[in-house]
């Protein structure tokens, strides 16, 4: 199985934890990430650490950045990419997460993003889309509750 988690997926750890949602959303991202230890596969791309490289405050920034220790597989942007992240763009996403989208189909990843916006225009346009996207919480459900085999 494999994973690619957004910028705003990696953030959720840490977030201000005091809203459930929120709450909930960093420990399922913290399960997923231990999931890659145990046989899941992490996909990050150059769009991922771009993006983690402008994120403000010091320390948030390496704390994210440790993260990508867990990364099994990099994405590299070239121009099928970029042609693929256009689609995306047309139908209402923005570019950043565009490029994330085309990345992970890339590689044949469920895509995980708490953006409940993009979920919502992804939703209305899965036939120009190849792979899952999901909420963390809401994916790391599904997996658990059709067992481990499912999981692999």
């Amino acid at each position: 199985m494999k994973v690619y988690s957004d910028v705003c997926c990696l953030c959720r750890p840490f977030d201000d934890q005091r809203s459930h949602r929120i709450r909930m959303e960093a420990e399922a991202v913290i399960a997923v990430l231990n999931g890659c230890i145990g046989g899941w596969k992490l996909v990050a791309s150059e769009a991922i650490k771009y993006e983690i490289a402008k994120i403000p405050g010091e320390e948030r920034r390496r704390s994210v950045e440790n993260l990508l220790q867990f990364t099994q597989e990099r994405i590299m942007i070239d121009e099928t990419i970029v042609n693929r992240a256009r689609t995306f763009y047309e139908i209402g996403v923005d570019a950043f997460d565009a490029l994330h989208l085309a990345s992970a189909e890339s590689a044949g990843a469920v895509f995980l993003t708490t953006d409940d916006a993009l979920i919502k225009v992804i939703m209305k346009h899965v036939d120009k889309i190849s792979i899952e996207v999901h909420n963390p919480v809401e994916w790391l459900m599904e997996v658990t509750a059709n067992g481990s085999k499912d999981a692999q």
